[in-house]
């Protein structure tokens, strides 16, 4: 990584904790602006009321039209995690509430592109449906929406993208960030948005005597936020309080040995142990795995792994998705490797005053469905943000961008589209990642217009690599109690950041292990306290061979080996002192 400053975490003064909260979680709550317990509630009664996103009443109505008359209905969703879990949510839940005619169809990005397009209309045709709902996708399918009505389909578009200047012609459109949406979170995951929209359906069904009318249990819905919380997880999206309750409840679903067999078969190959889970092990080891199959095959690999009740076809599926990472993992590698030699080609480093504020990045033989996460690791690189190409086809070019703290990429989009109209075919996205398509003998004009707007948002202080942390631990702090303290007090995430701490020990043994990781013995100066500590995925290198002394950015672990358990810390940057 390469670093220049390492900046502590302020926390706010004005906060009313419970003296009962230990000292070390109130400091880590104020430095992320928590102010009171209220905003550490967990509990399902906190959730923000469903009544308060705009069009929600016309949502229902439609919902409910169908199952009485028992519709077809068809959920159409996105090709990454975040779709599958919405369109599994929607498909499971829709069922439990009595729907008798429930299907999905998952565009293939390759084949259909992104969102409900005329073309995945035309292909759902056949399926005869009456009701279309899009599932994280739809608020910038104006053609794919016009097609489907005009062939007699209605259209429930339900999403959490930033909508444009105008809406498609949906029958219905739930999305809290819609203009004079009142819902208070603006931050719900797709998954997010379909759980309220059944939230809402059950309350009039529920008014309307649906279920004692014909018998039906009435589903209980917490009972599917273990989906919930993976999607919220794997999209990333800033866990407010809203999305860390519904997070909290799924992980403590799965924890208690409940949930979807697909996500404990998920676990399982990922070595994880769901009695232990944290939202990190959802994100690094359940998502990567779902959105291997959305990004080098068919997303429907990954939803029927969430739709599957016996647990050993659950592994079956959960098995083969993990093939499908592996082979993600060695595309993935080889496109970072030529990614940083065509830097190097080009005489840049992360550190180089040339090196454009938004940089673009294209090699013909990259992988489409692979892109966004060589724009990610790139970002990481060259702290700035960044976009992959591949090609589509012949004359088209498709992008994924990863932005930085302080440029919202679709907004930076959106700019250039103005400024060159007809450059950019079609984008979407949100804050911190965006997709487009572009056509292939404009890649060199639409470079130089994305570096000329990110200047706009971005000076080159900004540019500097900075690790945020939550300070120095004293040595009554580095214990095994606190790590567990810690592990225990998220979930942690996106916009609520994992606690981490800087200082500087003293370096009493290194070995390298097998993997390429950097195993350590640490004291702490002041008592002598010896510490283990790890530094994944790095080398140690740049120490030189006599350093007595490094300089450390890490988070305490709890460690557990044959029932043992022990205080290990987890190293995100390491520097010679």
């Amino acid at each position: 990584m390469n670093l220049r400053r390492i900046e502590r975490r302020i926390p706010v003064a004005d906060t009313c904790f419970p003296e009962t909260l230990h000292p070390l979680l109130q400091r880590i709550y104020a430095a992320r602006h928590i102010h009171d317990s209220m905003d550490l509630d967990n509990t399902l009664a906190t959730l923000h009321d469903f009544r308060a996103l705009r069009n929600v009443d016309a949502a229902v109505a439609l919902l409910t039209d169908c199952l009485e008359r028992q519709k077809r209905i068809l959920i159409i969703g996105d090709f990454d995690a975040d779709g599958a879990t919405s369109s599994a949510l929607a498909v499971r839940a829709l069922r439990n509430l009595g729907a008798q005619q429930v299907g999905y169809l998952v565009p293939n990005r390759f084949e259909y592109g992104y969102g409900l397009t005329p073309e995945i209309v035309s292909l759902a045709k056949a399926r005869v449906p009456d009701l279309i709902i899009t599932v994280d996708n739809g608020i910038s399918s104006h053609a794919g929406v016009a097609a489907a009505r005009a062939a007699g389909i209605r259209v429930l578009v339900t999403d959490h993208h930033l909508p444009g200047a105008e809406l498609p012609a949906a029958d219905a459109i739930l999305n809290p960030n819609l203009p004079d949406d009142e819902f208070p979170s603006k931050c719900l995951a797709g998954v997010g948005v379909v759980f309220y929209l059944l939230l809402a359906l059950r309350a009039r069904l529920r008014d309307d005597r649906w279920f004692a009318v014909r018998g039906i249990p009435e589903p209980n819905l917490a009972e599917f936020l273990d989906i919930v919380a993976l999607g919220t997880v794997a999209d990333l999206v800033p866990l407010d309080h809203n999305n860390r309750v519904l997070v909290a409840q799924g992980l403590a679903r799965l924890r208690a040995g409940r949930g979807t067999a697909g996500i404990h078969a998920l676990l399982d190959v990922g070595r994880r142990d769901a009695s232990r889970l944290t939202a990190a092990d959802l994100g690094f080891a359940v998502a990567p795995r779902l959105n291997a199959a959305g990004r080098l095959t068919d997303m429907s690999l990954g939803i029927e792994c969430l739709l599957a009740d016996e647990p050993g076809r659950a592994r079956e599926f959960a098995a083969r998705l993990d093939e499908i990472n592996q082979e993600r993992r060695h595309i993935e590698a080889r496109m970072q490797d030529e990614a940083l030699r065509e830097l190097d080609r080009l005489g840049f480093n992360a550190n180089d005053p040339a090196l454009p504020f938004g940089l673009c990045l294209f090699e013909e033989k990259w992988h489409q469905g692979v892109v966004g996460l060589v724009a990610s690791r790139i970002k990481d690189q060259v702290h700035r943000p960044v976009i992959a190409f591949a090609r589509a086809d012949g004359t088209t070019l498709k992008g994924s961008a990863r932005s930085v703290k302080g440029v919202h990429v679709r907004d930076v989009l959106e700019a250039v589209a103005t400024q060159h109209p007809g450059l950019i075919i079609k984008f979407g996205g949100h804050a911190m990642a965006a997709g487009l398509t572009l056509a292939a003998d404009g890649f060199e004009l639409f470079a130089n217009a994305f570096d000329a707007e990110v200047r706009r948002w971005l000076s080159s202080d900004d540019l500097a690599g900075v690790m945020h942390t939550d300070g120095e631990l004293t040595a009554e702090y580095l214990t095994l109690a606190c790590a567990g303290l810690l592990r225990e007090a998220g979930p942690w995430g996106q916009g609520f950041p994992e606690p981490s701490f800087d200082g500087v020990f003293r370096l009493l043994e290194r070995r390298l292990l097998g993997g390429g990781h950097l195993k350590l013995v640490l004291a702490e100066p002041g008592t002598g306290l010896r510490l283990d500590a790890i530094a994944f995925n790095q080398s140690g290198e740049h120490l030189p061979p006599d350093c007595g002394q490094v300089r450390i950015v890490y988070r305490p672990d709890v460690n557990e080996y044959r029932g043992t358990k022990r205080l290990q810390l987890l190293i995100d940057y390491i520097e010679a002192i």
